[in-house]
């Protein structure tokens, strides 16, 4: 699952940064003008976003991707990466649906169901005595 949504995580990551750098030269070529900001800081700052928001789908396809490899869930700092991301996922669908419609709130929606399967499709691990990562849960001893 975890492979899956690291997939569609790149593929949105290279969508997403297109989008941006499209937008960014056509505000350029139009000399178009926003509330007087000038065109070329309207250029900038979409370039900027496509840097940033493609980085970050990035970041998280390539944790999703690390989780399927290893077969383990992340932990500390990316897993909240993770977790801000169906946050944001979630966010977006519940925009989208107001401003786009109910296809690109599927679409957010689908992402979403992804990341947080993937979070939840792993349990949490706990070190053993010797400080290897064992299930948590009930343990039942063997008979010798």
């Amino acid at each position: 699952m975890a492979a899956v949504a690291a997939l569609v995580l790149a593929l949105e990551a290279v969508v997403l940064t297109f989008v941006n750098l499209f937008l960014g030269e056509v505000v350029q070529e139009q000399d178009m003008s926003l509330g007087g900001i000038d065109p070329r800081a309207m250029t900038a700052s979409a370039w900027v976003a496509a840097a940033v928001i493609g980085g970050y789908l990035a970041l998280c396809a390539a944790v999703l991707a690390r989780t399927a490899v290893r077969d383990r869930a992340p932990r500390g700092f990316l897993r909240i990466v993770l977790i801000s991301s169906a946050v944001v996922h979630g966010l977006l669908g519940a925009f989208s649906l107001g401003l786009v419609g109910w296809t690109a709130f599927v679409a957010m929606v689908a992402v979403l169901g992804l990341i947080v399967w993937s979070l939840t499709w792993y349990g949490e691990e706990s070190p053993d005595s010797e400080g290897n990562s064992a299930p948590s849960g009930p343990v039942i001893p063997t008979s010798r």
